[in-house]
């Protein structure tokens, strides 16, 4: 499956694993996996260390689950970055939005 979700810390973390393209082919899955939540975590953490492949309607997509998780409260992790989605990210400035490891 190209996206899995499940919670840890007792719920209060969400983990959103992507694995091969994060691209518009993945978003109602994308979406689902955090929206479907009865209730809303503390944190997420989307894993990218399966991940090939971003593009512009992946970025959409972190985006729109920032908004989801309270904006500029938000806490939210990518981990595992590939070099390239990386690059990506940086290039785009979502590091600034996103803490990355």
């Amino acid at each position: 499956m190209p996206i899995s979700a499940h919670t840890e810390n007792n719920g209060r973390r969400l983990r959103i694993l992507v694995e091969g393209r994060f691209d518009f082919s993945q978003l109602h899955l994308f979406r689902n996996a955090y929206e479907q939540m009865e209730e809303k975590p503390d944190d997420y953490v989307v894993d990218l260390k399966a991940s090939n492949y971003i593009d512009s309607s992946a970025l959409g997509m972190l985006l729109a689950l920032r908004d989801h998780a309270g904006g500029d409260t938000a806490s939210i992790k990518i981990s595992n970055c590939p070099p390239d989605i990386l690059k990506i990210l940086m290039i785009t400035k979502l590091n600034e939005l996103f803490t990355i490891e």
